[in-house]
């Protein structure tokens, strides 16, 4: 089947990678995949439009929530004509400027969530650990501050790596390990000095990633800290609960993160479907996941929601 597509050294084009071996299946694997980018899409668009069209969640919290769902929604839309153009078998390549381009918004857009999730501990230990000044430090002013912020740091740091990526040799069979477009992959089949992009990752991960799982993990000791002061057993049970719903989002931002660099580095001896099974997890699962996290666990958004169907109904 890869020899009917042009993997010459010389081409623009790369092959993506789906199931392999397993392509007879694709018409049956394209019904969960495309359940889960329409409840992805569907999903996250709902959290925006209850949070825009209902006053009482004008709140920094929501605003931060919304931060969270646009994101998601944005990853979802960067992946889902790859993914599930494979799967409906009608694209098998791609070029090497939209491969780039598919790149940059994937990990940009990673960086995103890392730092929103960030912004919203913050949220979280602003609200239990100085209440009476909430209002006044999370002035909308501040928060678009921090929203210009997160949107700088998310896809400033990582253009210059990602611009050096068209000016690569690639010599190696131009064959992609997932059905999307990763920096890393597109480092494997470079015969380029890749040292730049290499140690540049690394570290943008270090200072990103690593330290927003760093910082949200020390502002969850203060907020434990303060919590563990309260007297009341039912103030502490409604503090612990209030950030139930976003300790939830960042064990399934980071868990899939973690995992798929694992497979990266070590699990070169894995079966390729594994490289492909945990980088549809790394994109789908937090985008899929959050809304319905939100949705459950917020008192508020559910409200709102089942309220939205209601009328819908009547």
């Amino acid at each position: 089947m890869l020899a009917s597509v042009n993997l010459s050294t010389n081409s623009s084009f790369f092959l993506l990678t789906g199931f392999s071996g397993l392509e007879q299946q694709y018409p049956w694997f394209s019904i969960p995949f495309s359940s889960i980018y329409a409840m992805v899409i569907l999903g996250n668009c709902m959290v925006l439009h209850v949070i825009r069209t209902e006053p009482k969640l004008h709140q920094p919290m929501f605003y931060f929530l919304a931060m969270l769902a646009f994101t998601d929604l944005c990853m979802g839309l960067s992946t889902v004509h790859t993914v599930l153009g494979i799967l409906w078998g009608l694209i098998r390549e791609i070029t090497l400027d939209s491969c780039i381009t598919q790149s940059y918004f994937i990990h940009g857009l990673s960086f995103m969530e890392s730092s929103v999730l960030l912004a919203m501990s913050f949220d979280r230990y602003v609200a239990i650990c100085n209440p009476l000044r909430y209002s006044s430090i999370l002035t909308n002013s501040r928060i678009i501050k921090i929203g210009i912020t997160i949107l700088g740091r998310s896809f400033f740091f990582i253009t210059p790596p990602i611009i050096r990526l068209k000016f690569f040799h690639y010599c190696r069979p131009h064959i992609l390990s997932h059905s999307f477009c990763l920096h890393q992959d597109l480092l494997r089949l470079a015969c380029s000095d890749i040292r730049f992009n290499s140690y540049y990752a690394l570290m943008l991960v270090i200072c990103t990633l690593l330290l927003d799982a760093v910082l949200i993990l020390f502002s969850y000791v203060l907020i434990l800290k303060q919590v563990l002061t309260v007297a009341s057993q039912e103030e502490r049970h409604k503090s612990f609960q209030t950030c139930i719903s976003h300790i939830c989002a960042v064990l399934v931002f980071y868990i899939p993160v973690i995992s798929l660099t694992i497979v990266h580095r070590f699990g070169k001896h894995l079966s390729p479907m594994v490289h492909v099974l945990m980088g549809n997890i790394y994109i789908l699962f937090p985008p899929l996941m959050n809304p319905i996290i939100y949705s459950v666990k917020t008192q508020q958004i559910r409200i709102r929601i089942l309220r939205l169907f209601s009328s819908k109904l009547l």
